[in-house]
């Protein structure tokens, strides 16, 4: 069973940068789309529905961003590795939610455009952008 681990979030000030990493164990990951979503301050307790995608990039390394992001953050993946990078440029408060990462066998325009709950989750990790 394929296990994701988000790490990199934070506190930071508006205009600051933060790497959020996402690391695959445990089975297949290379060649699956993988992808960031926000969930807002106030909708934590809520399912996966809440979660709003950010980026995405699939298997073959094309990427997949919100408009709201664009130009500001940009992400990559390393195989060796078996990690995905979010490198977050330039946050502003609206940046404000718990990140997921998330794996899944869809395209990576689909899986960026709705959550799936069958899809593989990390447990989210905090990015607080605040002055």
């Amino acid at each position: 069973q394929l296990q994701l681990v988000e790490s990199g979030g934070g506190l930071v000030q508006p205009g600051e940068s933060l790497r959020l990493s996402c690391t695959g164990s445990g089975g297949r990951f290379n060649n699956l789309a993988v992808g960031w979503f926000r969930q807002a301050p106030g909708k934590e307790r809520e399912g996966v529905s809440e979660r709003e995608g950010v980026s995405c990039i699939g298997s073959d390394g094309t990427p997949v961003y919100t408009d709201s992001v664009k130009g500001r953050f940009t992400i990559s993946r390393d195989a060796a590795k078996k990690t995905v990078y979010l490198q977050m440029n330039n946050l502003k408060p609206d940046d404000t939610g718990v990140y997921f990462c998330a794996a899944s066998g869809f395209s990576v325009r689909a899986m960026c455009s709705r959550p799936y709950a069958d899809d593989f989750w990390g447990q989210g990790t905090q990015v607080t952008v605040s002055s």
